[in-house]
């Protein structure tokens, strides 16, 4: 068993440390500048590492197209009509043996840099996730870098076929790429014979502004203009390309994948995939995103994943408690719905993709977040994400260009985080230009985070849901305020959340089948509250209901240590 709770810290290196005070929407590379892999020094991986994480998730280091022109670096120039934004997708990858240029600080020595920043994470004790984007790549995908002997993706394939195993693409044979947007005209005009597939499934040459347009599919064997048929044997070629870039990544020292999109390629795959690399690298970690909780059991127990994202889950129902549109009482629902995969969830309250936390589209104040928090933290054994500026109250206020004011940090732009900017200071990594209102959530984020990394009961502990016999409990409010146990060993922990904005003085009905379970022993003992440092003697008792204050907004989490229950009680 692990000795700890997977913490993932995600940062965009691109949009960290950038000294960019007044950028300008659309801005170029000139004109706004890029964050660095240098930028990642030791002090500053060692102040992440002190928030409570133990991985940290470098968002968007692989080459991907963009606007930027790096030709003088034998870097082919990408047509800007099929780029998103002017530093492009991170998830419009190019070439998949290389480093994104932008980040380096010496762009002929981006491969170095890279390596570089991976032994200074390893070296403050922070593993390293990447990005795995296997579905789809980008409409001009050219490797400049590949290994000797390493053809590029669709090199040898046959155009005239809409499908063929054989193929890495999906054609539309005798008919050009024809968006229904524009794209240039004369020598800027791009021009692609025949079309490919675009990436979010779209098998037609006419994809629209809001399909995925900068990315082409990959073909992993399935015809699925012919029925959805599989052809698996032989091994389709695609197969062993995306293979041998999830080996190279991982002897440069990658972690853990992060595999975009995982349930728009075959689980087939995955299987295969997974088991190859575990060969070699037993060790590494793969997480799926996956938005189908249909799926869920299959790319686990089939697909071999180690976590899977619980957004439709977990990270929706949060959402929708903050937002007043659910009862807190369905968070049950997120545990039932996983029950016995529980521990495969990698739980989240930001990411890229998503709305800030903070921002008006959300719960618009990142002082209501400890309790969402702590359940998303709290509630299973499987790993805990947090999206940098998270933990500073990040509002996502900028209108950055492409990505437009839409409550989330954009992807697309070359942009700067005000919030991270500050704390990063030049380096220094100091809270000196923070204000109090973040300091103090900086702190809260630490606490919670080294909490559910290191608590027995968190890491590895059993868990016991108390809604179903509090939902009529006068001293309770179960549309407002969520309550389970979490025990390991003689470590109990008594977890109760406020969503609500006034204080609540509950009263939480414990049941006898809780105390049979978790062999729990009736009696009153010294408890230690984990967030705020408080003491105090409580009652443990089917009879007596356990009593706990909570702030507005707030969350209390009790630690009680069995063996030591008063004797005195005991004797009664």
């Amino acid at each position: 068993m692990s000795d700890e709770k997977i913490v993932i810290y995600q940062v965009l290196p691109r949009l960290f440390s950038n000294m960019c005070d007044t950028c300008v929407p659309n801005g170029t590379y000139e004109q706004n500048g890029a964050g660095k892999l240098n930028h990642f020094t030791s002090k500053v991986l060692r102040e992440i590492k002190k928030l409570g994480a133990n991985y940290i998730w470098y968002t968007g280091v692989i080459e991907h197209a963009t606007k930027t022109d790096y030709s003088k670096y034998g870097i082919r120039k990408d047509n800007k009509y099929v780029v998103k934004g002017e530093a492009g997708s991170p998830y419009a990858i190019k070439d998949y043996y290389d480093i994104d240029p932008d980040l380096a600080e010496d762009p002929s020595t981006r491969m170095q840099e890279f390596e570089a920043l991976v032994t200074r994470t390893h070296e403050v004790g922070l593993k390293v996730v990447l990005d795995f984007v296997p579905n789809h790549v980008a409409r001009q995908y050219h490797s400049d870098t590949a290994p000797e002997g390493v053809d590029d993706l669709g090199a040898h394939d046959n155009k005239e076929m809409h499908f063929s195993p054989s193929n890495n693409f999906y054609y539309i044979p005798r008919q050009a790429f024809t968006p229904q947007f524009y794209i240039g005209e004369g020598e800027d005009r791009y021009f692609e014979y025949p079309a490919k597939a675009t990436g979010n499934d779209c098998f037609g040459a006419f994809p629209g502004e809001y399909d995925w347009y900068e990315t082409v599919k990959l073909n992993y064997g399935v015809d699925y203009t012919g029925g959805g048929r599989c052809h698996f044997d032989p091994i389709p070629d695609t197969w062993y390309k995306m293979l041998d870039i999830l080996l190279f990544w991982c002897g440069k020292g990658a972690d853990a994948f992060r595999c975009d999109m995982a349930h728009m390629v075959p689980v087939e795959f995955w299987n295969w995939a997974i088991s190859k690399v575990k060969e070699n690298y037993p060790s590494v970690i793969f997480i799926a995103e996956i938005y189908d909780q249909a799926l869920y059991r299959v790319y686990i127990e089939k697909g071999k994943f180690d976590y899977l994202y619980d957004k439709v889950g977990l990270y929706d129902k949060l959402r929708g408690v903050l937002c007043h549109q659910v009862s807190a009482a369905q968070l049950t629902y997120c545990w039932q719905s996983v029950d016995g995969i529980g521990g495969k969830m990698l739980n989240f309250l930001e990411n890229h993709d998503e709305q800030r936390f903070a921002s008006d589209q959300f719960a618009g104040d990142a002082d209501k977040v400890l309790p969402a928090l702590v359940v998303s933290s709290m509630m299973n054994t499987g790993p805990m994400m947090i999206y940098f500026g998270q933990e500073l109250g990040e509002r996502a206020e900028d209108a950055e260009g492409f990505s437009g004011k839409d409550g989330r940090t954009t992807i697309f732009d070359y942009w700067s985080v005000t919030t991270v900017r500050q704390w990063y200071d030049s380096g220094r990594c100091s809270v000196s230009k923070l204000s109090a209102k973040q300091k103090k959530l900086r702190n809260l984020y630490k606490t919670v985070l080294n909490i559910s990394r290191l608590e027995s009961a968190i890491v590895r502990g059993d868990f016991f849901d108390l809604m179903y016999v509090n939902g009529e409990n006068p001293s309770f409010n179960p549309h407002r305020q969520y309550a389970f146990l979490r025990k390991y060993g003689n470590e109990l922990l008594v977890i109760v959340v406020n969503f609500d904005d006034r204080q609540a003085n509950v009263k939480i009905n414990i049941p006898d089948h809780a105390f049979e379970t978790m062999k729990i022993v009736s009696g009153k003992y010294e408890a230690l509250e984990l967030i705020g440092g408080d003491k105090e003697m409580k009652e443990l008792s089917p009879e007596i209901p356990f009593a706990c204050a909570l702030s507005g907004y707030g969350a209390a989490v009790w630690k009680i240590e069995l063996k030591n229950f008063s004797k005195e009680i005991q004797k009664k």
